[in-house]
């Protein structure tokens, strides 16, 4: 293991910087951090957004397991996953999505499938939720180390903004459109291993959307839905992957375009809709956005409506 992280509460953090000091660490500035500390060829950051801690170095798994579970955290995990979540090793699939929340770019759904042999490779690979990780060659990296720990037992569906604007349109509904990408998930992986009992995902629907999908092509497996669900080892890798997968798109979709697709919501990024407009005409965001989002009718309000007042999408969300 040569990383670690894990959030602390304000008063582990008073704690862990007397810890480290008593340690013997040296503390230098860095941005974004509360404060980074390091010992011969170990650092300890804890970041402003969390906060949180990253360890990285040599001796990672001893400073975690004799200094910071006992002394900081009060718990003993690593190295007792099994103890702790043994269904974390049965067989199973994971399965998440990324770009749902992103006005440029795909949905995207990764799944993949671990048993005791492969969820212990990840964990000890530091697989965690994508979206605690921030480097983007962080990411592939993993995803690389995922496909191979997998034995290839992986698999993403990637629905590009053209085509999730049809599906939107037909289905009028981003839960079930999410329900449909992640039978195709199971559906796929189900045909590389038949015998898999079980899929978890994160809860964002009823579980009988996927399983009334799946039933429709021939397919019957457990679909078990919680929240939190990225504390799975498989989940977290299909994060993962289905992260790659996106960023990816947008990478390559900005250079064809010639400036960069800017991730999330924000005011950003609507002034980088605005430039797309003006130079190609609104219908070029279907090619690039998810137009039932607010930014669509905001930059093009003659070709796009306006979306319906926020209670009353809730409230059909609700009644799924």
């Amino acid at each position: 293991m040569n990383s670690y992280t894990h959030p602390l509460t304000d008063d582990q953090v008073s704690k862990l910087r007397a810890l480290l000091a008593e340690l013997g660490f040296q503390f230098v500035p860095k941005q974004w951090t509360i404060f980074f500390a390091q010992k011969n060829k170990l650092s300890v950051a804890v970041y402003e957004k969390g906060p949180k801690i990253l360890v990285q170095g040599r001796g990672v798994e001893e400073f975690v397991q004799f200094e910071l579970e006992p002394k900081i955290l009060g718990e003993a995990k690593l190295g007792y996953e099994e103890v702790h979540s043994p269904e974390m090793f049965e067989p199973h699939f994971g399965v998440d999505e990324s770009g749902k929340g992103d006005f440029f770019g795909p949905l995207v759904i990764s799944g993949v499938y671990v048993d005791r042999v492969i969820a212990r490779k990840l964990l000890d690979a530091a697989v965690q939720d994508s979206k605690r990780i921030g480097s983007d060659a962080r990411i592939r990296a993993l995803a690389q180390t995922i496909r191979k720990s997998a034995n290839g037992l992986v698999e993403t569906v990637l629905i590009g903004p053209q085509k999730y604007n049809e599906l939107y349109g037909k289905f009028g509904n981003l839960n079930k459109l999410l329900g449909w990408g992640h039978a195709r998930v199971i559906e796929n992986l189900l045909a590389k291993k038949s015998d898999c009992p079980r899929s978890l995902s994160d809860q964002f629907a009823d579980p009988r959307m996927v399983e009334q999908s799946l039933l429709r092509h021939g397919r019957k497996i457990n679909i078990v839905q919680r929240t939190k669900a990225e504390s799975d080892v498989a989940v977290a890798a299909g994060s993962i992957l289905a992260r790659e997968a996106f960023i990816n798109w947008l990478e390559r979709r900005g250079q064809e375009l010639g400036f960069r697709l800017e991730r999330g919501a924000s005011a950003n990024v609507k002034e980088i809709a605005k430039k797309l407009v003006e130079m190609k005409g609104p219908g070029a965001l279907r090619e690039v956005a998810k137009v039932h989002f607010r930014t669509a009718h905001e930059v093009a309000p003659n070709y796009y409506a306006a979306p319906p007042p926020r209670d009353n999408w809730r409230s059909r969300s609700e009644q799924l």
